[in-house]
């Protein structure tokens, strides 16, 4: 037990290491997302007249703008399988005395905590945009940041393993990242959409995350919060062990 605990948390600190070696990487992450909110948000804020949306914009898509960070920073992470694969590091670590699941928790984790603290650090200077958060709200907010983003890296690193290059996955991740992103609701409320267009966002595990933190910043949510994280428990527990399986059976 000692060794595969020693294992995962080898393979977690690599990820952070790693990640935060690559400071342009990093600055561009943290960036973009505020880019977003005084763009975008100032833009439809002014143009967007409904009675369904009562706060300011900025506040209704804030929760949206930190949905999306974890959504792009967690599953942009499985790449580092790719990478790993490529130049050899892959096969070292699965002839290792661990377990294979004891690889995907250890990167899982790495892929999570660094969308993590992204996230924290975006909830922190949120008052640069005008949104104001209290540190119970960030407490709140913190697990569910954390079901989000162990959920859809799993989601990453699943799509890395079964892919042979970098192309592929890029390819595969534009395809699945945008529509994930806007079929949540972060941009706009979906009550008054088409039922087809519902339908999709109710199958959507992001819509959950981020109806989730919306609900704790402004008190305005579409579902409970404990259903809200049941669905992103069941999702990151489904994510885990499937791709833990998919590692597994892996030559």
């Amino acid at each position: 037990m000692r060794r595969e605990l020693r294992g995962v948390y080898s393979i977690w600190l690599r990820e952070i290491i790693k990640f935060y070696r690559e400071r342009i990487h990093f600055a561009s992450a943290m960036t973009t997302p505020f880019l977003w909110l005084i763009i975008f948000g100032a833009g439809m804020g002014i143009n967007l007249r409904t009675g369904v949306i009562t706060s300011g914009y900025n506040e209704f898509i804030f929760p949206g703008i930190v949905g999306m960070t974890l959504l792009f920073t967690s599953m942009r992470s499985g790449i580092s399988v790719i990478w790993d694969r490529e130049f050899g590091f892959l096969k070292e670590i699965l002839v290792s005395p661990i377990s294979r699941t004891s690889i995907v928790i250890g990167k899982a984790l790495g892929g999570a905590t660094n969308a993590l603290i992204q996230g924290t650090l975006l909830l922190l200077l949120s008052f640069i945009v005008g949104v104001h958060i209290s540190p119970l709200h960030i407490i709140l907010i913190i697990p569910i940041m954390l079901l989000i983003s162990l959920g859809f890296d799993c989601f990453g690193l699943f799509i890395a393993s079964i892919m042979d290059s970098f192309e592929g996955f890029q390819t595969i991740m534009s395809f699945i990242i945008m529509p994930t992103f806007f079929l949540s609701g972060a941009l706009f409320p979906l009550t008054n959409a088409p039922g087809w267009l519902q339908t999709l966002s109710s199958l959507n595990p992001m819509t959950y995350g981020v109806d989730a933190i919306r609900g704790i910043i402004i008190n305005e949510s579409q579902y409970s919060l404990y259903f809200d994280l049941l669905v992103l428990s069941v999702f990151s527990s489904f994510m885990l062990f499937i791709t833990s399986w998919i590692f597994n059976e892996k030559k």
